[in-house]
């Protein structure tokens, strides 16, 4: 996990993310954002760089290649999975099937995207707070 990396985010909705630059910006987070409308791309993104992302905040329903089926390429795939990189879900789809299948896919992290700015403020500072002080493997 590389904290001063990019935090990659997948939203195909051009609405969540300008509120999501807003609410990063507002928060003062150094870390470069990078969205990505199709998982695809970020797919090919993580695969052509050697720049290790601090986290990826995907979306579940995106068009083509899904928020489950991003995962699990990411999963399998020997060299991102060495990247380490945080895997969560952002979305508004909080089904429980949706939930009990982010985590048997070993995500680290399912939320719901917030209506309200101040809760969605709150939601992303927990998750950078959660994983800048946790350790990872290149710590120890």
């Amino acid at each position: 996990m590389n904290r001063n990396g990019p935090i990659v985010i997948i939203e195909d909705d051009s609405d969540d993310q300008e509120i999501l630059i807003e609410v990063f910006k507002k928060l003062n987070y150094s870390n470069e954002i990078i969205f990505f409308l199709e998982s695809e791309e970020a797919l090919n993104y993580l695969n052509r760089t050697d720049i290790s992302p601090f986290l990826i905040l995907s979306d579940i329903n995106m068009p083509k290649l899904d928020g489950f089926a991003l995962r699990n390429k990411i999963y399998t795939d020997s060299q991102l999975k060495l990247k380490c990189i945080p895997y969560l879900f952002f979305s508004t789809a909080s089904t429980q099937k949706a939930v009990i299948d982010a985590y048997s896919m070993s995500v680290q992290g399912f939320f719901v995207k917030q209506n309200s700015m101040a809760e969605l403020e709150k939601t992303i500072q927990v998750i950078m707070e959660y994983w800048t002080r946790c350790v990872a493997p290149n710590d120890v």
